[in-house]
């Protein structure tokens, strides 16, 4: 499922135009975007959290010649899945 089709589902459950659900969707995204990026963890209760975690710094290898570099310390975004979510996945 893309944005568009999830728009779609959206706006048919809610009872909503198409044009409605994109925006309160993309508003979403924007609020979980901006909350994860200045180090604040959001959590969706049933849903799962998005929060901010550390990537230690290592040694990796450049592929194409194989001498190894140094792959400096970084933070990314993690998102784990709550247990009405994670029940709802295992029953399939």
């Amino acid at each position: 499922m893309n944005k568009g089709e999830l728009v779609d589902a959206i706006a048919k459950k809610a009872d909503v135009t198409k044009k409605q659900a994109d925006a309160v969707l993309t508003a979403a995204l924007e609020v979980i975007i901006e909350a994860v990026s200045s180090d604040q963890k959001v959590t969706l209760v049933g849903f799962g959290s998005f929060e901010p975690r550390k990537r230690q710094a290592r040694e990796g290898r450049n592929p194409k010649t194989g001498e190894t570099m140094q792959i400096p310390e970084t933070i990314v975004p993690a998102f784990s899945a709550g247990k009405l979510f994670k029940e709802s996945v295992s029953k399939q």
